[in-house]
């Protein structure tokens, strides 16, 4: 969700990016509610929108503001920026453990203005069972920590367990991280750790791997940083600086599903990484210059900013200017220019300031034989073979464009689609972490098709009918 200035006329008013159908579709929404970088929102288990923020207030289902939902991180900054506010990774939605109902938003904004660090990062709670459904804030702004902390960079991931949740910020001028837990009884204060060189106040993006397992941290000006993480202890481990020889100052960066590519946004640059090489740094190709396009004209270049991987398994960059575009990485997992980056490769109906939202890895599950395995839960959701759970063709019949969704999986899979005879009209491979596919059967004549999916041992199939063009 992006956008601003509904009130006025096109390329201004929202403008919402999906992926329900395979593949990115982006529409034109008339909201009262503007975002700007610092965003982030929550949908049910179909997709259906529940909340959002801008980080200075919380809009319902029907985008109008949420019961209490008003007066987000009190400062002379959010004051400057009623809006929404200008901080990459501002704010975060992690679902509170066993309460179905209940969820949190961490989140922060500039307190001293004049050395550019925040002073709080702040908890405020919702429950959904209030207004009929649409939901209220009922605690709001609650101090968890009390520093002198670099601006955003909030991110979560998940417990070794598959249940609760860690949390991490960063102290200004230092090289410590504090730690969060988040459990069935709430959110604690779980310690601090100094690890990695010493960051000043920044505006970079930090990034979890989505198996958990790396997380990333960079800024164009102390450059990139790569550690292992452990999800039982919290504890980052391994880290590796790497100095990026370009003059930029922001950006961002994104893993692929795999977790084995990495990608820096920086500006002007953008950069690929193989964590699995035994050298990292001297695996960097630098995959895309900006190529001198202004969206819709100049002076809104469309440079590199945040990253963030989708649920259709590609990277998409933001511009670092409000345009008219976005760029897309449509097969990260692909080694140097194989990936196949795109610039301004996603057209938008409105300007778009670089509200990529904030989101976790949320089907992440437990780490199966670890010491902190212990809630019996599963790793991923089980398909067997015939009709598996949750695997859905639409629409069906279909003249040949038709979308499937799958239950996620944390390893790539394979797509076939065959005729009648057994012939192999279509394949495809499915990213890791992925939710839905679009297949296109151009040319294919009338009838009944088999669709076949495969992540390693598991498999499901499911049938689509193409009629006559």
């Amino acid at each position: 969700m992006g956008g601003t200035d509904s009130h006025g006329p096109l390329p201004f008013g929202g403008t919402d990016v999906n992926f329900i159908n395979g593949q990115v579709e982006v529409s034109y929404m008339q909201r009262d509610m503007d975002y700007r970088r610092s965003t982030t929102n929550m949908t049910d288990a179909t997709g259906a929108l529940l909340f959002s923020t801008n980080n200075v207030r919380i809009g319902n289902a029907t985008g109008s503001t949420m019961q209490n939902g008003t007066y987000l991180n009190p400062s002379y900054y959010t004051f400057s920026y009623p809006d929404g506010l200008h901080l990459s990774q501002g704010a975060l939605f992690p679902p509170k453990p066993e309460h179905p109902d209940i969820y949190y938003l961490l989140h922060g904004t500039v307190d001293d203005m004049a050395n550019s660090t925040a002073q709080y990062l702040y908890l405020t709670t919702i429950d959904m069972t209030f207004d009929g459904a649409l939901g209220a804030v009922v605690t709001k702004n609650q101090i968890l920590i009390e520093d002198t902390l670099n601006v955003g960079k909030i991110t979560a991931v998940r417990h070794a367990n598959g249940r609760d949740w860690w949390v991490f910020c960063h102290k200004a001028h230092t090289n410590v991280f504090h730690r969060l837990l988040i459990t069935p009884q709430g959110v604690q204060v779980d310690g601090s750790q100094s690890i990695g060189i010493t960051r000043s106040m920044d505006v970079g993006q930090v990034c979890f791997s989505p198996d958990g397992r790396r997380f990333a941290y960079y800024w164009g000006v102390e450059d990139l940083e790569i550690f292992s993480f452990d999800r039982c202890t919290g504890l980052f481990a391994d880290p590796v600086h790497i100095p990026i020889d370009d003059t930029n100052t922001m950006g961002g960066v994104a893993f692929s599903p795999s977790g084995r590519y990495l990608y820096v946004s920086s500006v002007m640059d953008v950069y690929q990484f193989d964590t699995e090489a035994t050298s990292i740094a001297a695996s960097m190709v630098h995959i895309a210059h900006w190529d001198g396009f202004y969206s819709p004209s100049p002076p809104f270049a469309t440079g590199f900013d945040i990253a963030q991987l989708a649920p259709d398994g590609k990277v998409y960059i933001a511009t670092g200017n409000s345009t008219l575009h976005l760029h897309v990485v449509h097969d990260p997992d692909q080694p140097g220019f194989a990936c196949n980056m795109e610039q301004h490769g996603v057209e938008l109906p409105t300007y778009y300031t670089n509200s990529l939202p904030n989101h976790p890895n949320y089907h992440l599950g437990p780490v199966v034989g670890s010491v902190c395995d212990s809630l019996a839960l599963t790793a991923n959701s089980t398909l067997t073979p015939g009709e598996g759970p949750g695997v859905r063709v639409y629409p069906n019949p279909s003249n040949g464009q038709f979308n499937l969704s799958y239950p996620v999986q944390p390893e790539a899979g394979l797509l076939e689609v065959l005729d009648i005879q057994g012939r192999v009209v279509y394949h495809s491979r499915l990213a890791a972490w992925s939710q839905v596919h679009a297949v296109g059967l151009e040319g294919e004549a009338a009838g009944m098709y088999h669709c076949r999916l495969r992540w390693g041992a598991q498999a499901a199939s499911t049938r689509i009918i193409i009629t006559e063009p």
